[in-house]
C-alpha cells in the first residue's frame, strides 16, 4: 500500500507525571529518548519539551505518535465541556437511571453526577420501536428549537439520542442534519454512530462522554498541531486510541470517546510488540507509573480488548479498548496515617507538581519513591540533592508522619509503605487474571513503566508467576508502543438474535460490511502498512442473562452449530458450568480492522557500542538494601553498559536513565538480543 514513509518515527506519551519521548530512524537504527515533567495546564508544552530534550529536529521527522491523556484526565476529573441532550420524548432520564445500582455495595448513602445535568437534557416528540418501525415521525421544528434552546444554554456540544436509533438511525441522522443548521460548530454527536447497541444507557453515556470531551481533544490537537507547525514538522500526527490502534489528528475528534484509556493502552500495544520478539507471547503487563498503577492481560502475543469497560460508576464507556485495570498506586502515591491509626497509601498523588520529596521540587508528603530511597533501592546520591533535600530530610518526614503515630523506625515505616503498596497493586493483577479465570502461574509479569521494575519481582513471588520481562527501556515503553502501534478500526453492530433463530450468513454479512468500512478508514491514512489483519468476534449470552461473554472467531462463515460450541466452551472456562438447556442469543457482532505497520529493531534502544565486555565492568558499586530478609550489601550496574546476554543472581540492581531494577535475592536474570531482561523468580 502506498502512502507516507515514515522513517524518523516519534513517539510520545503523556502521562500524570512524566511525558515520555522516543525517536526511532528505521533507516540507520539511531535511537533518541527524553523524559520531562508533564505540562498538566497544557499538554502540548509538555510535548514540545520532550521533542527539545530529545534534540529531535521537526523538519526532519516522517511521522510523530501520540498517546494522550487528555479525554481520560477530563471525564475523570469532570472538567468537560458544557453540553446538550437531545432526546427521545419520555426518556431525558435515562443517563441518571442507569441500571439502578448504587455508588457504594454497602450503606445507604453515596453520591452520583449524570455527564449531562438534566436542565440540559431535552426531549422531543419521536420514536421508533425495537425493530425499526417508526412509531413517532421526528417532530423537526422541536429538534430545531431544542437545539436552540441549548445554545442559548450556553452548551458547546449536543449530542442527539434517540431510543432505538442503533435499529433505524434515520431519525437521528435527520435530526443532526437540523442541527447542523443552527450550531456554530461541527461539535454534534449521533449516539449511533458511536455505539451502534441496544442499551439506551450505555450507548447514551458513551454518546454524552464523547460530545462532552469533543471540544477539548479538538482545542488541544489544534494547539499541538500547531506548535509543532511552528516548529517546522510537517507530517501527520497520529493519536492512539484506547482500542491500541491509532487515527489521525484530523478526525481523532470526531470519536473523541476512543480516546479514552488512550495512555494505558500504548503501553500494553508495546508488550505484546516485545513479548511476541522476546518468546513471551503470554503477559501480565504492569505499568507503574508516578500516579497509578495499569495493569492488563495479553495472550498470544494480542492484548484483550473489550467494549463492556466502566471507567467509573455508572461511566460505561462501550467502544473497544484495551481492557486496562487502574489503581491509585503510583510512585508519588502518597503515605498517611488515618484518624483511626491505620496506614494509608495512596490514591492521592504528589503527582508531577510538587512531586515526591525526593524529587526537590517542593514536595511535603511521604510516598512511595520516597520508601524506596529511604530502603537504599533508589540511589540517594542522584535523587536526593535536587533542592536541598538530603536522605536525612526524607527520614525525617518518615519518622515524623508515619513512623511516629505507627510506632516503627523511618525505615521499618517505609518498608510497610511498599508492602501496602505491592497488596494493592497484587489486586489488580488479580483482577485481570484469576477473577477471569486466568492462572498468573501460566503469564510473564511484564514490568514497566518509571516504578514497575523496582516491584516487579516481589509481586510476581506473591502472585506465583515464575517470570519477569523487563524491556529495554521501562520507563519510556508507553512511548514506544506509539511507535510499533498499528492502524486499527473497530465494530460493533447490535444483532440481538437466538442463536436458533439467526438466518444463515446473517453474520457473514456483517463482518463484511464492517471489514470494508475498516479498509476504507485505513486506506484514507497516510501511513504505510504492510498488510491487513481482520479479526471477529460476536459478544454472546444465555437467555435471561445480562452480562455478555466474548468469543472470538477464526472466520467470519461461522455456522450456528459451531457457534454454540464456541459459546459453550468460552462459558465453561469462564464460569465452569455447563447450561446446554438454555437457548444462548447473539448480542453484537464485532470486527477489528488492523493495518499492520513494519517491524522494528527493538535492540537498538540500547546502544551496542555502550556495552562493556564482561559484567564487573557494567558495575557500579554497591549500597545497602534493606529486604524482607534484612539488609544486604547489593551490587548496583548500570544497564547500558551491561553484556547483552548476561546472567546474575539477585540481590542486585541494575540502573538506567528511566528505572531501576531490583533483583530480590535469589531471583537469577539474564539478557536477551533484544535488550531485555528475564528474572526467573526464585520460590
Amino acid at each position: 500500500m502506498d502512502g507516507q514513509r515514515s522513517g524518523r518515527v516519534v513517539g510520545v506519551d503523556v502521562g500524570g507525571t512524566f511525558t515520555d519521548l522516543v525517536e526511532m530512524d528505521q533507516a540507520t537504527g539511531a535511537v533518541r529518548l527524553s523524559k520531562v515533567p508533564s505540562t498538566p495546564d497544557n499538554q502540548a508544552f509538555g510535548v514540545m519539551a520532550a521533542l527539545k530534550g530529545a534534540g529531535c529536529d521537526l523538519t526532519a521527522l516522517d511521522l510523530i505518535v501520540h498517546g494522550t491523556t487528555t479525554t481520560t484526565n477530563a471525564v475523570l476529573e469532570r472538567k468537560l465541556s458544557r453540553t446538550g441532550l437531545i432526546t427521545t420524548a419520555g426518556f431525558r432520564d435515562v443517563l441518571e437511571l442507569g441500571r439502578r445500582t448504587r455508588p457504594a455495595p454497602y450503606g445507604m448513602t453515596g453520591t452520583f453526577t449524570p455527564v449531562i445535568p438534566r436542565d440540559l437534557r431535552l426531549e422531543v416528540p419521536e420514536r421508533v420501536d425495537a425493530s425499526g418501525a417508526v412509531v413517532v415521525p421526528l417532530d423537526e421544528a422541536a429538534v430545531e428549537a431544542a437545539g436552540r434552546a441549548l445554545l442559548e444554554a450556553g452548551c458547546e456540544a449536543v449530542v442527539v439520542h434517540f431510543l432505538h436509533a442503533y435499529a433505524n438511525p434515520a431519525h437521528e441522522r435527520r435530526a443532526g442534519e437540523i442541527l447542523a443548521g443552527v450550531w456554530p460548530n461541527d461539535h454534534i454527536t449521533l449516539g449511533h454512530a458511536i455505539l451502534s447497541e441496544s442499551r439506551e444507557f450505555e450507548r447514551g453515556v458513551t454518546a454524552a462522554v464523547n460530545a462532552s470531551v469533543q471540544p477539548i481533544l479538538a482545542r488541544y490537537v489544534r494547539r499541538l498541531r500547531q506548535e509543532l507547525a511552528e516548529g517546522g514538522y510537517r507530517g501527520d500526527v497520529l493519536v492512539m486510541n484506547g482500542n491500541g490502534g491509532m487515527v489521525s489528528s484530523r478526525s481523532v475528534a470526531d470519536e473523541a470517546a476512543k480516546t479514552v484509556m488512550s495512555g494505558p493502552a500504548s503501553g500494553v500495544m508495546a508488550a505484546a510488540y516485545t513479548g511476541r520478539v522476546a518468546g513471551c507471547p503470554d503477559l501480565i503487563t504492569y505499568d507503574m507509573g508516578g500516579t497509578s498503577t495499569d495493569v492488563a492481560l495479553i495472550r498470544g502475543a494480542q492484548p484483550a480488548v473489550s467494549n463492556e469497560i466502566e471507567i467509573e460508576y455508572a461511566m460505561p464507556i462501550h467502544v473497544p479498548m484495551v481492557d486496562v485495570r487502574t489503581v491509585g498506586a503510583g510512585g508519588g502515591s502518597i503515605a498517611r496515617v488515618t484518624a483511626a491509626g491505620l496506614l494509608q497509601v495512596g490514591p492521592d498523588s504528589a503527582g508531577a507538581d510538587p512531586g515526591p520529596i525526593c524529587y526537590g521540587r517542593g514536595g511535603t508528603e511521604p510516598t512511595i519513591s520516597d520508601a524506596n530511597l529511604l530502603l537504599g533501592r533508589l540511589d540517594p546520591g542522584k535523587l536526593a540533592v535536587r533542592g536541598g533535600v538530603t536522605l536525612e530530610t526524607v527520614r525525617a518526614v518518615f519518622a515524623e508522619r508515619l513512623g511516629g503515630p505507627l510506632g516503627l523506625t523511618p525505615e521499618e515505616a517505609a518498608s510497610a509503605v511498599i508492602r501496602m503498596a505491592n497488596t494493592t497493586m497484587a489486586g489488580a493483577i488479580r483482577m485481570v487474571s484469576v477473577s477471569l479465570g486466568a492462572d498468573p502461574r501460566d503469564f510473564a509479569l511484564f514490568a514497566f513503566g518509571g516504578a514497575g521494575p523496582l516491584h516487579a519481582c516481589a509481586l510476581a513471588r506473591e502472585l506465583a508467576i515464575p517470570r519477569v520481562l523487563v524491556p529495554a527501556r521501562p520507563g519510556i515503553t508507553n512511548a514506544l508502543g506509539c511507535v510499533v502501534a498499528d492502524l486499527r478500526h473497530d465494530f460493533v453492530r447490535t444483532v440481538s438474535t437466538p442463536l436458533d433463530a439467526l438466518a444463515p450468513g446473517a453474520l457473514a454479512e456483517v463482518f463484511a460490511a464492517q471489514a470494508a468500512e475498516g479498509e476504507r478508514l485505513i486506506a484514507a491514512e497516510t501511513v504505510e502498512i504492510k498488510g491487513i489483519r481482520r479479526i471477529h468476534s460476536v459478544d454472546m449470552q444465555f437467555m435471561g442473562q445480562t452480562h455478555l461473554l466474548r468469543v472470538d472467531l477464526d472466520r467470519p462463515d461461522v455456522t450456528a452449530e459451531e457457534l454454540r460450541a464456541l459459546f459453550e466452551a468460552a462459558y465453561f472456562r469462564r464460569f465452569r458450568v455447563e447450561l446446554a438447556d438454555v437457548r444462548a442469543l447473539v448480542v453484537n457482532a464485532n470486527t477489528s480492522v488492523i493495518g499492520a505497520r513494519a517491524a522494528l529493531d527493538l535492540s537498538a534502544l540500547i546502544d551496542p557500542a555502550g556495552r562493556a565486555a564482561t559484567l564487573a565492568e557494567a558495575r557500579t558499586g554497591t549500597r545497602a538494601v534493606r529486604f524482607d530478609a534484612g539488609v544486604i550489601e547489593t551490587p548496583a550496574y548500570w544497564r547500558d553498559r551491561m553484556p547483552a546476554d548476561f546472567e546474575l543472581t539477585g540481590p542486585a540492581i541494575v540502573e538506567q536513565m528511566d528505572t531501576t531494577l531490583l533483583i530480590e535475592p535469589g531471583d537469577v536474570a539474564r539478557g536477551d538480543a533484544h535488550g531485555n531482561i528475564l528474572v526467573e523468580v526464585a520460590r
